[in-house]
């Protein structure tokens, strides 16, 4: 059974929320962990979840003495 971007996209985001405050996680980081999970998936597939993350507003990337895939943070006057 092949896997499906979406799913992709679904592991890795549960990959960032849990890394979130402990570990900044690139996209490669992103990209090898589903490969060990999922033999079936390729650098394509994930390249599109990472994709689509991005695109649809759940995760973003923050550059800080290199690229990391992150979750948005909610800005403090945001919350008034």
């Amino acid at each position: 059974m092949a896997i499906t971007v979406n799913q992709v996209a679904d592991v890795m985001f549960k990959l960032v929320s849990d890394a979130q405050g402990k570990k900044k996680l690139k996209a490669m980081d992103l990209t090898k962990s589903v490969m060990q999970l999922y033999p079936e998936a390729d650098k394509q597939i994930c390249k599109d979840a990472i994709r689509q993350l991005m695109e649809s507003g759940r995760c973003i990337y923050t550059y800080f003495g290199g690229s990391y895939v992150e979750l948005p943070h909610k800005e403090s006057a945001a919350n008034e």
